[in-house]
């Protein structure tokens, strides 16, 4: 992955800046959350108060006078913090939920808006990661990382307010340590930190390997590379292995030598402040609320340092986020537009024109985003409604960059692709795609039932809707053939359907949804010959009277189409219908010669 795609724009103050216009909404309960930090850690702080008061009062004078007294009161406010812990606790579960909610709808709702390039310079794994894990951490950031950094550190605050205004010679003892110990604390935390990052390179490989695995594995299996990919596998878990050792030695490093520090700054506590009680100076209670703070003064310093090298590994995690979330497409509607047709979530369909299905090309050059040379140059071309345009080629020649262009998936690079006589760009995208047909080459059906796949094109179509657009591409076979109809499960992608049926039902769907632009992207090349014949039928009856644009492989499915493009390295290099290409001789003519070769 390429690091600059991987990691983002660099943002100050590890990010946190950029997450503000997310978290405004939440700004009261956030507040909230600070207060019952602070209470809380303030009571924490306090605990050993009632120890110095008891050893001091109670057991020194050997007296039970006020002891229930402060049993009670000392109960009253471990119930208060009890209440507290748990409404603190469940504002953080919340906020952790509302921001993670919140980022992944804004993620995935911004996913919707991009244009094609986006996708093609970002691969799938990439995206996922962004909407799914980096939100994950930033919820976790705002919340959990948040309350841990507040309550330890107006605990730190607490107790050595507390400490200095109770003695401050024992205070001294009880500190002169700490600067060191903090800077060893974060020495070791830096190379866990190390650690723990290879760790989760490391988990992303094996998860890479592991889904590969799995969407691969009739390429494994018909490769006999089951070896290879265990060979591949092993090494990874076994680097994983050897990492995972690695860092749960640093770990158990550091958290001894936290023992150990904290252990020390008790011993010198214990050598100066004993000194101090026997020469009667110092009362043993207040020695005990001495050694009760040397003793855990080290777990928030290092909960504070460890909370920071998370926020410093999370800020990767904004960075990326952000990046998308900043992302702008490359075909994107002008305000002016937005205001008078909607957006792709709020369409204004009162302000929406009919479409009649004049296409022209005028003097359109394009080349794509992230390529250097023009795969279109001053083109033009006008449509007539109604007439069929089809597109061939061989492979990897670019026949669908026309398509693209009426599609508007992508913007030309100079000229105009005008529907009915206006620019695309003159009318919003989702006006354009609402009458769209399109069946891609590689058909794609979404989890769900057929019904529910077919409902797509058309939401509000009858069942006799439905039957009437299969019954014209022979998918009415297909479904009759299933368990339950309409009502059967066509399985994750149409996992349970074979490729043929699933192109089937693809075109069931764009027919269903009567457009006055239909698209068909080699639409006939994931079929039999028999379906193929009879997908041509259906082809022939619903493109009569709309606009069509055919990419086409099987050169017999486009003998009739009113205008024939014949597209080489990139460039439109003849056109006509079929008997005028022919009669010239030229590239077509070598085309339509070479395939009928093939086909004996």
């Amino acid at each position: 992955m390429d690091d600059k795609l991987e990691k983002g724009k660099a943002l100050p103050w590890f990010g946190v800046p950029a997450l503000a216009p997310y978290m405004k909404p939440y700004a009261a309960k956030i507040c909230l959350m600070v207060f019952l930090g602070v209470l809380s850690s303030l009571i924490d702080s306090i605990y050993p108060l009632f120890n110095k008061y008891i050893l001091n009062n109670n057991i020194a004078n050997k007296t039970l006078d006020t002891l229930p007294i402060v049993i009670i009161l000392y109960i009253g406010i471990l119930a208060f913090q009890t209440w507290d812990n748990y409404y603190t606790m469940r504002i953080c579960s919340s906020m952790e939920l509302w921001m993670d909610r919140d980022l992944r709808n804004k993620a995935f709702d911004h996913l919707q808006t991009l244009s094609f390039s986006y996708f093609n310079q970002n691969n799938v794994g990439y995206v996922h990661a962004r909407v799914m894990s980096d939100t994950g951490k930033i919820g976790e950031l705002v919340s959990w990382r948040f309350m841990d950094i507040v309550w330890n550190l107006s605990y730190i605050v607490c107790i050595f307010v507390v400490m200095y205004v109770t003695n401050v010679k024992l205070a001294l003892y009880a500190t002169i340590f700490i600067p060191v110990a903090a800077f060893i604390i974060l020495i070791l935390q830096k190379k866990l930190v190390v650690y723990n990052r290879r760790m989760r390179e490391l988990n992303s490989r094996i998860t890479g390997d592991f889904n590969e695995a799995i969407t691969g594995v009739r390429s494994i299996k018909v490769l006999a590379a089951e070896e290879k990919m265990m060979e591949s596998f092993g090494k990874d878990t076994k680097d994983m292995y050897r990492a995972s050792v690695k860092t749960a030695h640093q770990s158990a490093f550091l958290n001894s030598s936290v023992t150990f520090l904290s252990g020390l700054i008790l011993a010198v506590v214990l050598m100066s402040g004993g000194k101090l009680t026997i020469e009667g100076v110092l009362e043993i209670g207040t020695l005990s609320v001495f050694l009760s703070y040397a003793l855990g003064i080290l777990e928030p310093i290092q909960n504070i340092i460890n909370s920071i090298s998370a926020l410093i590994t999370i800020q990767v995690n904004i960075e990326r986020l952000m990046n998308l979330l900043n992302t702008k497409s490359d075909v994107a509607d002008s305000p002016e537009i937005i205001e008078k047709y909607g957006d792709t979530f709020n369409p204004k369909k009162e302000n929406w024109e009919d479409l009649h299905g004049d296409v022209e090309f005028e003097d359109v050059s394009f080349k794509y985003p992230d390529g250097d040379e023009l795969v279109l140059e001053n083109f033009s071309l006008k449509v007539p409604q109604g007439d069929s345009v089809a597109i061939v080629g061989e492979t990897g020649a670019g026949k669908s960059t026309l398509v693209n262009l009426v599609c508007r998936f992508f913007e030309p690079t100079k000229g105009r692709v005008l529907i009915d006589g206006r620019d695309a760009r003159e009318r919003s995208q989702l006006w354009l795609h609402s009458h769209l047909g399109y069946v891609l080459q590689t058909p794609h059906l979404f989890t769900g039932t057929v019904r529910e796949n077919l409902k797509y094109g058309k939401p509000e179509a009858s069942d006799d809707e439905i039957w009437q657009a299969l019954k014209l591409v022979k998918g009415d076979v297909v479904v009759n053939k299933m368990d339950n109809g309409l009502d059967s499960d066509v399985g994750e992608g149409g996992g349970m359907l074979s490729t043929g049926e699933r192109q089937l039902l693809s075109f069931a769907r764009a027919i269903l949804a009567d457009p006055e632009l239909l698209v068909l992207d080699e639409a006939t090349s994931s079929v039999d010959t028999v379906t193929e014949r009879a997908i041509q039928e259906a082809i022939k009856v619903v493109t009569k009277g709309r606009t069509s644009f055919m990419i086409a492989h099987r050169l017999s499915t486009i003998i009739d189409a009113d205008i024939i493009l014949a597209v080489k390295d990139g460039k439109i290099v003849e056109r006509g219908n079929h008997r005028e290409l022919m009669d010239k001789k030229g590239y077509y003519y070598e085309l339509v010669k070479k395939q009928n070769a093939e086909s004996f």
